[in-house]
């Protein structure tokens, strides 16, 4: 490693930001105006997710809830419907019950200080300052991964960004270089920095506009920054999950538990496979006759699904079958009428290859 220091200058590092960012930005649709209710709803949508992901979902998000009052006074099941698809539902259930609290609280105008966004469900450091930046000109830092990223290298700052504590390092490091005059932009272009030129694995430092002010880049440490630990690798769980016919073409689905892992999504029958509890087939007739007294019947195989979760992979074998009466906990729907229900995307892929099934008989 190379010790050479230079010196930072904060202001010009951040007029240089800024410049470049007003210049360079990209044409994205949370930026067509700073309405803090829009700037709220895509910080949340971009949280583990991407841009060109979230684009898509964030038109049709604005379309449907246009305003937060519209947010606010939605159905949970309408709320979760149009985040299909996106992942990490706790963000949006979090999201519909801190405005709800601001519709009751304060009239349905967001709050801009730092205290009152903190309190909100689901609402942390950076979003509180994604907010007061952005949409409110309040020199805020908002820290997130590129963030992290970007100013480890700037600074070099040697600290593992796995690690929760190591945030503050980087908020109180972007607080005493953002300027009071254009937060918003300041902030979104550190963000954009890290989407665009200082990227994780290959940075363009050659195209960036605070080359000059980057230590780590002086160094030639640029590549070995940040420092980030390995997370433990990801749980693999075995799964089974059945489509039942109930005549009519209707097929039994049900609604998961309102805490936990996907709260309130609906799904298939479905159940963790027990390597020495028998077949797979024979697990999941007993399991359907005592937790949901059903009488089912496997026909045949339907499918796999792998869906990987942060910390968890499902595979999910799914059989196809019939089922005799009614059933506590399930209801009987059509597969037109699972289109207004919101299902995880590994049982969308089910539904899916149900269609592909029926198709072929």
């Amino acid at each position: 490693m190379n010790n050479k220091k230079i010196f930072f200058d904060r202001e010009r590092f951040a007029r240089a930001l800024i410049k470049w960012f007003l210049e360079e930005k990209r044409d994205l649709p949370w930026r067509e105006n700073q309405d803090p209710y829009r700037v709220w709803v895509s910080e949340v949508m971009l949280q583990q997710t991407k841009v060109n992901t979230t684009i898509p979902y964030y038109h049709n998000f604005m379309e449907k809830f246009p305003s937060l009052s519209h947010l606010a006074q939605a159905e949970e099941d309408e709320v979760l419907k149009a985040w299909e698809g996106l992942g990490y539902y706790s963000r949006v259930r979090n999201l519909h019950s801190a405005v709800k609290e601001v519709e009751e609280k304060y009239g349905g105008e967001v709050p801009n200080t730092k205290k009152e966004l903190a309190s909100l469900k689901g609402v942390g450091p950076y979003t509180t300052g994604a907010i007061l930046s952005i949409a409110y000109g309040i020199p805020e830092p908002a820290v997130d991964g590129n963030v992290m990223r970007v100013m480890s290298r700037v600074l070099s700052i040697w600290e593992d960004i796995a690690k929760s504590k190591t945030r503050k390092i980087f908020e109180e490091a972007v607080a005493d270089i953002i300027p009071a005059e254009d937060p918003s932009s300041f902030n979104q272009g550190l963000m954009e920095l890290g989407a665009l030129i200082c990227t994780p694995t290959s940075p363009s430092c050659m195209l960036c506009p605070v080359m000059e002010y980057c230590q780590s880049f002086h160094e030639g440490t640029q590549r070995e920054l940040p420092v980030k630990s390995k997370k433990a690798p990801p749980k693999y769980q075995p799964m089974i999950a059945g489509v039942f016919t109930v005549g009519d073409g209707k097929y039994f689905i049900h609604k998961r538990s309102k805490e936990g892992l996907l709260a309130n999504l609906w799904e298939f029958p479905n159940m963790e496979f027990q390597e020495k509890a028998g077949s797979k087939e024979e697990q999941l007739e007993k399991y359907m006759k005592n937790i949901y007294g059903a009488d089912v019947e496997i026909g045949g195989y339907l499918t796999n699904i792998q869906h990987v979760f942060t910390h968890l992979i499902w595979d999910i074998d799914v059989f196809i079958g019939t089922a005799k009466g009614d059933s506590t906990n399930l209801i009987p729907v059509t597969t037109e009428e699972m289109d207004k229900f919101a299902f995880p995307v590994s049982h969308q892929k089910i539904i899916r290859a149900l269609a592909d099934h029926s198709s072929k008989e």
